[in-house]
């Protein structure tokens, strides 16, 4: 890895709504001004002309083109950059970025994928790996199943007993996912996920349970600093971009706190995270 970056592509922010995806447009506009600062030419790859982080007095470089692989394979040949930044475009930056690396662009142009490490992004994005990560360090998971056919999702269905989740892989804000409570239900939900992700995870269903989210931020020499954690006004089963967050959590003792607190630094660690992330938690009302 080179000693100093010299030019750094940004994947952004790419479709954004009024009130929706702000946080995509905020973080990839401070990435910009901080790598300035820093002397780093930025070159920036965003569809959207009405985000923030287009404007003209921000980035070097600004390319109007879809968040896709060829699209961004040809800005790499052309800018040759030394390093990329996958996390601040959602779920599409990622989902390219998985396909850049997998089709071998990132070796080809040596291009250093800065942040968190590709393979960890893999297995986060990844619902199968992800559940097998997390049992590496004993954090207990949903009872779950991954499938790639819908005829699997229904004996998996079966096995798990419904009502079940279904959650699409690789998936922007959880499309697709959503509760089945019979085979027909599953098969119409599966089908339709099926069609634009490669993978879907059946788990048991935790309606009534408590929402608790941790925001941790780690660096590359294993710091790590939870932000805040939050707690949805509205129980599982309603997703949480419908429901209101309150921060800090109000329910939580004292004792549950520190313990989502040390398992979220736990995870974060274990996945190698680097930057900011998010961490879900169900918590049982009674527990």
């Amino acid at each position: 890895m080179p000693l100093k970056f010299e030019k750094i592509l940004i994947l952004g922010s790419g479709a954004l709504k009024i009130g929706e995806a702000g946080e995509f447009d905020y973080s990839g506009s401070q990435a910009v001004k901080a790598l300035k600062d820093s002397g780093i030419k930025t070159v920036l790859v965003n569809p959207n002309i009405a985000t923030i982080q287009t404007s003209d007095d921000l980035a070097d470089e600004v390319y109007l083109l879809p968040v896709s692989p060829y699209f961004v394979e040809q800005v790499i040949q052309k800018e040759k950059p030394d390093g990329i930044f996958l996390g601040f475009g959602g779920q599409t930056a990622l989902n390219c970025g998985l396909t850049l690396d997998e089709t071998g662009v990132f070796e080809k142009y040596n291009v250093h994928v800065l942040g968190t490490p590709i393979q960890a992004i893999r297995e986060t994005e990844d619902r199968d790996l992800f559940v097998r990560k997390l049992a590496e360090i004993g954090v207990r998971v949903p009872k779950s199943i991954a499938a790639t056919a819908v005829g699997d999702a229904i004996r998996a269905a079966h096995q798990i007993g419904y009502p079940v989740m279904l959650r699409s892989a690789y998936a922007l804000g959880g499309l697709g996912s959503g509760l089945c409570t019979n085979d027909d239900s599953l098969q119409e939900r599966a089908s339709r996920s099926l069609a634009h992700s490669p993978q879907v995870l059946i788990e048991e269903y935790l309606t009534g349970w408590k929402e608790i989210e941790y925001e941790v931020v780690r660096d590359r020499f294993d710091n790590c600093v939870t932000v805040c954690n939050m707690e949805n006004f509205d129980p599982m089963g309603i997703h949480t971009g419908e429901s209101i967050v309150v921060a800090p959590s109000q329910t939580l003792s004292n004792s549950e706190y520190h313990r989502l607190r040390s398992i979220a630094i736990k995870v974060v660690r274990h996945l190698r995270v680097v930057g900011e992330c998010n961490i879900q938690f169900a918590v049982h009302p009674c527990s």
